[in-house]
C-alpha cells in the first residue's frame, strides 16, 4: 500500500432496526454482525474491516440506541453503544427513509455533542413507494442536527454501498492500516459461534422470547479436521424453557443444525454443536447475571 493510505474507526449508530448491521455486512462483503428482524439483535460493539488499496476501514456495529427500556441489559446495550463513539473518526447515524421517531430525535441530540463529523445515513430507500415524498423527507431530517452530509442508500439492496465507502474515506486520517489485509472483524471465533447460535434461535421465535434468551459457549476445542462447541441458551424464565426446546425437542434441534452449518461455512471445516437450554431467572433484569453473560464493556 502506498505512503498516502487512509486509516480510522467509523461509527454507525441509530435506533433498533434501521439496517446497521445489514450495512456492516454489506460493506464487509460478508457476515461479521448477526442480523434478524426483532429489536436488540446486535447486543455487542461488533468490528468489520473493510480494506482496499487506498486503505482501511475499521468499522463499529453498535446496539440500538433506545428510549423505554429500564431493564439492566437495555441501560448495558445503550452503554455499549454510546461507549462505540468514544475514539472514531467519523459517525454514521442511520435512520430509515420516510420515518424519523422520538428514538431517532433522541440519537441526534447526543451526536449534537460529539466534535467528530456526523454523516446522517438514510437507509432502505427502496421500501419509500413515492419516491417525491423523500426530498422532502430528507431535508426535514437534516434540520435535526448538524450533519456533514445526507446520504440516501439502500443497505439491503446493495445501492449506495461503494459510494459511502468513498465518503467514508474523505474523512479518514492518513494512517497506515492496523490489520491485516485478509482481516475482517476483530470478534473471536468463540464469539462469532455463540452470535450464530443467538441468530438462528431469534429467526425461529416470536414475539418478545428473543430478548429474554441468550448464549454462551462453554466447550471450544479445534483440532485439524474437527470443532466440537458446547453451547448454552440461557432463558430467563422456566416456562421459556419448553418454547426454545419445541415439541420433542424439535426447534432445539433445527435451530442447531442452522448454527453448524452457518458456523461450518464461517471456519471452513467440520463442526460438532451441542445446545443445551438452562434458566437463570430474570437475567436480563439483573445486573452481576448481566455481566456475567458476558454483557460487558471491553477493558
Amino acid at each position: 500500500m502506498s505512503d498516502s493510505t487512509r486509516f480510522g474507526h467509523v461509527a454507525i449508530v441509530g435506533r433498533p432496526n434501521v439496517g446497521k448491521s445489514t450495512l456492516v455486512n454489506r460493506l464487509v462483503g460478508q457476515k461479521v454482525s448477526i442480523t434478524a428482524p426483532k429489536p436488540q439483535t446486535t447486543r455487542h460493539r461488533v468490528t468489520g474491516i473493510v480494506t482496499e488499496a487506498r486503505g482501511q476501514i475499521v468499522l463499529i456495529d453498535t446496539p440500538g440506541l433506545h428510549e423505554g427500556g429500564k431493564d439492566a441489559l437495555n441501560r448495558q446495550l445503550n452503554r455499549t453503544a454510546r461507549s462505540a463513539l468514544e475514539g472514531v473518526d467519523l459517525v454514521l447515524f442511520m435512520v430509515q427513509a420516510g420515518q424519523f421517531n422520538a428514538e431517532d430525535a433522541a440519537v441526534s441530540r447526543l451526536l449534537a455533542h460529539l466534535d467528530v463529523p456526523v454523516v446522517l445515513v438514510v437507509n432502505k430507500v427502496d421500501l419509500v413507494n413515492d419516491k417525491t415524498e423523500l426530498l422532502p423527507f430528507l431535508a426535514r431530517v437534516g434540520e435535526a442536527g448538524e450533519f456533514a452530509e445526507i446520504y440516501p442508500m439502500s443497505a439491503r439492496r446493495q445501492r449506495g454501498l461503494e459510494g459511502l465507502v468513498d465518503l467514508a474515506f474523505r474523512y479518514l486520517p492518513e494512517g497506515a492500516p492496523g490489520y491485516d489485509e485478509d482481516q475482517v472483524t476483530t470478534a473471536p471465533v468463540r464469539f462469532m459461534a455463540a452470535e450464530i447460535v443467538r441468530e438462528k434461535l431469534a429467526r425461529s421465535l416470536h414475539d418478545e422470547l428473543p430478548y429474554q434468551t441468550t448464549v454462551m459457549i462453554e466447550r471450544f476445542e479445534d483440532t485439524d479436521r474437527l470443532v466440537t462447541i458446547g453451547a448454552v441458551i440461557y432463558v430467563a424464565r422456566a416456562g421459556q424453557k419448553g418454547i426454545v426446546i419445541g415439541n420433542r425437542g424439535s426447534r432445539l434441534k433445527t435451530v442447531g443444525q442452522q448454527a453448524r452449518e452457518a458456523i461450518e461455512h464461517l471456519l471452513e471445516k467440520r463442526v460438532m454443536l451441542d445446545l443445551w437450554v438452562k434458566v437463570a431467572d430474570d437475567w436480563a433484569d439483573d445486573e452481576r447475571s448481566v455481566a456475567s453473560l458476558g454483557y460487558q464493556l471491553p477493558e
